[in-house]
């Protein structure tokens, strides 16, 4: 997901760069909602395209690279401004900045071949506040305060209800397939933590995920370590990927985000984004000809709920 959710923490800090414009034929308000809503379909596009590598001609890394690489040169003048800015940063929190890069990605993928869009979104984007509790507290041994009780037990019991509701079409290479993205979902949390002890801007972040993520990921591929498929796969297959994971992962959701957050305010945002795996799961019986069950959907239902009401908190 690059940027998508966990960049929160630290999107109040980049929105001084949009200064709110008072002229025009829309309000300020109603275009941080058509922002949004772009950002939030590239949030469930992410989930679409993970579970979508499996049938393309692309390897995994091959997207990574994509996702990785589109980024810097979009960002190309902003580095020389924040590479002292980097230079600061702590390699412990680099480090948990980096598990949301290579290791991440790969984990993820891995779990959406397994299983499907919807499991994807919920299973990752929608357990991110548990995450974020869980390594937050194994970390830095912080309490998880009352309030927030109800909101994590809902995305707990919305977990466990999508798996259980439909244990007669539940396979081992099923769980297998939870179970990564469950895992993801723990790295996800550590890479949030980090990204608020980096103590840089969404912009630095974003430049030391791909940056590194770029410096281990180009390695493996010189070394054969990970499959790559270039040179067997057209630049119209790639497309949906550059689009999606380069251009509206890497960009549009960091870039957007921040500009939403200006003209509608954190939690608003935060509230709204929330709704990105409910949208995954229905775009993708369209798209990817996945069928939505009702424990899923009603599993999905919940998760949404923890979320928002986490968001709200």
């Amino acid at each position: 997901m690059g940027t998508i959710l966990a960049m929160r923490p630290h999107m109040t800090e980049v929105t001084s760069d949009f200064q709110q414009s008072r002229g025009g034929w829309l309000s300020p308000t109603a275009v941080g909602y058509i922002v949004l809503s772009i950002v939030v379909l590239v949030w469930a596009g992410f989930a679409l395209t993970m579970r979508a590598i499996g049938a393309s001609p692309l390897a995994t890394a091959d997207v990574a690279l994509i996702r990785f690489a589109i980024p810097i040169v979009a960002l190309l003048p902003a580095i020389p401004q924040r590479l002292s800015v980097l230079r600061k940063v702590r390699p412990v929190d680099a480090t948990l900045v980096l598990l949301g890069g290579v290791p991440f990605f790969f984990i993820v993928s891995e779990g959406a071949k397994a299983t499907s869009a919807a499991y994807v979104g919920a299973l990752v984007a929608g357990t991110t506040p548990l995450s974020v509790a869980l390594v937050a507290f194994l970390l830095e041994r912080r309490g998880v305060p009352r309030k927030r009780w109800l909101p994590l037990a809902l995305i707990l019991a919305g977990v466990i209800g999508i798996v259980a509701g439909q244990q007669h079409a539940v396979t081992s290479e099923t769980l297998r397939g939870v179970g990564m993205l469950l895992i993801a979902s723990l790295i996800w949390g550590a890479y949030t933590i980090g990204l608020r002890r980096t103590g840089v801007d969404a912009i630095s972040n974003g430049l030391l995920l791909s940056i590194g993520s770029l410096v281990i990921l180009v390695p493996l591929l010189l070394t054969g370590a990970v499959t790559t498929h270039i040179g067997q796969f057209s630049w119209h297959q790639a497309l949906p990927f550059v689009l999606v994971q380069g251009l509206g992962v890497g960009l549009v959701s960091t870039v957007g985000y921040a500009f939403a957050i200006s003209r509608l305010g954190a939690a608003r945002s935060a509230t709204l984004g929330s709704l990105a795996p409910a949208l995954a799961s229905l775009m993708a019986i369209p798209i990817l000809g996945e069928t939505l069950a009702l424990a899923t959907a009603i599993g999905i239902l919940v998760i949404t709920t923890g979320v928002i009401l986490a968001n709200r908190h």
